[in-house]
């Protein structure tokens, strides 16, 4: 709810608005204005889940305590069938030139770009990035309310985005409960997937392929829509140590997940990246997931997975930066649910590259695609039966010589009444495919969890808890 400390802060903020979009001087130069103020008592996400559904966005990092939800759009890069990311480069390159530190633009990228959409991905584009109207910025010590503008353009619409900044007042919706299953269905079904599975080790012995991640869709449809950022919120109270993430293009379109996995991070020049790759779940005791540890070190399988990630990753951004340092041997990423192998790494940027240059470096990871990576890619377009869109591809944001994205994984498209689940495993030698099946079980474990949902991962049904 909206206090009236909040309410000032609101008024105060359109009173600064107002003042920016009134000035008398106007440039034919583009350029962004961020207009901030800070505002007491208010939760990002118990403020977003209030905002008129369409435009919502939601980000958390995994490694620091910034939370940012925002609404609306000020400016949006999107394109429908892109092959590349020139016109990205180009225009993002040209908004953010004169920029102050911390305008942020937020999106995602196909995992993709060659594959034909599917129409449920249609809003998301090949890839789609935004400067919210509206954030909320909060960390330990601050909460911020932002309003961005786009000058000359928003001078044009001043009663318009008054009008909007009023609205922050309001309270369009509360939380929607969940509502019971009707029906689920999953591409590839297991007997298909045992067939994928088996054509991939068969490529292992016959072509330069040593690697490929094979996922699954699980499509789950409800009486009733499902409230996005209801799911997020209760995502977040049971993933710690994850990226929390929200992007709603329009009314009852909505990608989110909880990823544990750091595709990279940019501040000014240094780099941050990650091989994550190799799993087990938790133990049910301390000496239980002691042994599952052991077993995950030990397994020659789980290592010849991580090493190729970790080695493509290395060669990647090794040709754009110096001074690069990765770990020699991976340690264990302990999340809520399970365990992985990571190794890390550490870079600066040459001055010639920027971070578009770095994402289009190391995506797609054999962490999600496989290695090598084009090999891999043909086989994925060729086997799997359903189009992945954002899952697995970036999804984060861009700003002033930083950005932050992480591997869209563990990951989810509400859809109307139907929300599709999605996950996926890493195939090599020595892979088996019920192994395999039951790794993608689990990982949506999180997920059907928050839904309600209990998965009976041998016979692949559901039952409403």
């Amino acid at each position: 709810m909206i206090n009236q400390v909040c309410a000032n802060s609101i008024r105060e903020l359109q009173k600064l608005v107002r003042g920016e979009l009134e000035k008398s001087s106007r440039s034919s130069r583009t350029r962004i204005v961020r207009i901030s103020m800070e505002i007491e008592n208010l939760l990002p996400l118990n403020w977003l889940i209030y905002r008129p559904r369409g435009g919502r966005i939601y980000w958390s990092g995994r490694d620091y305590d910034i939370e940012v939800a925002a609404f609306g759009e000020a400016d949006c890069w999107y394109s429908t069938c892109a092959t590349d990311l020139k016109e990205l480069r180009s225009g993002l390159m040209d908004m953010l030139a004169d920029c102050e530190h911390g305008v942020r633009y937020y999106g995602g990228i196909r995992f993709d770009l060659d594959r034909e959409h599917e129409a449920h991905w249609n809003s998301f584009g090949s890839w789609r990035f935004v400067l919210p109207r509206f954030e909320i910025q909060r960390n330990s010590s601050t909460t911020l309310i932002i309003c961005n503008l786009v000058l000359p353009k928003d001078q044009d619409q001043i009663n318009l985005i008054l009008d909007e900044v009023d609205g922050l007042n309001s309270l369009s919706q509360g939380t929607r409960l969940i509502s019971k299953p009707i029906e689920r269905s999953v591409r590839p079904g297991f007997q298909e997937w045992e067939s994928m599975v088996s054509s991939a080790l068969r490529s292992f012995q016959t072509t330069p392929l040593d690697k490929v991640v094979l996922a699954r869709e699980t499509a789950i449809d409800f009486s009733e829509s499902l409230d996005p950022v209801s799911l997020i919120q209760q995502l977040k109270l049971i993933t710690p140590n994850c990226f929390h993430f929200l992007f709603e293009p329009t009314l009852g379109e909505a990608f989110l997940g909880a990823s544990p996995e750091l595709l990279f991070r940019r501040e000014g020049r240094s780099i941050e990246s990650e091989a994550v790759a190799g799993t087990r779940p938790r133990g049910e005791s301390d000496i239980d997931d002691a042994r599952m540890i052991d077993e995950l070190y030990r397994s020659a399988k789980e290592h010849r997975e991580h090493e190729f990630v970790r080695i493509s990753l290395l060669e990647e951004i090794s040709r754009l930066a110096a001074h690069v340092t990765m770990d020699t041997q991976p340690s264990i990423m302990r999340l809520a649910s399970e365990r992985h192998l990571v190794s890390r790494l550490r870079a600066i940027l040459l001055k010639k590259n920027t971070s578009l240059d770095v994402l289009e470096a190391v995506h797609p990871s054999p962490a999600v695609g496989g290695y090598p990576s084009d090999q891999s890619l043909d086989f994925i377009r060729e086997q799997e039966p359903f189009d992945r869109g954002w899952y697995a591809g970036p999804v984060g944001w861009i700003g002033v010589n930083e950005a932050e994205f992480a591997v869209g994984i563990r990951s989810a498209l509400a859809s109307g009444t139907m929300i599709r689940l999605y996950s996926g495993a890493g195939i090599v030698r020595g892979s088996k495919p019920l192994d395999e099946w039951n790794e993608v079980e689990h990982k949506i474990s999180d997920l059907a969890h928050v839904l309600g949902l209990f998965f009976s991962v041998d016979k692949s049904e559901f039952e409403y808890v």
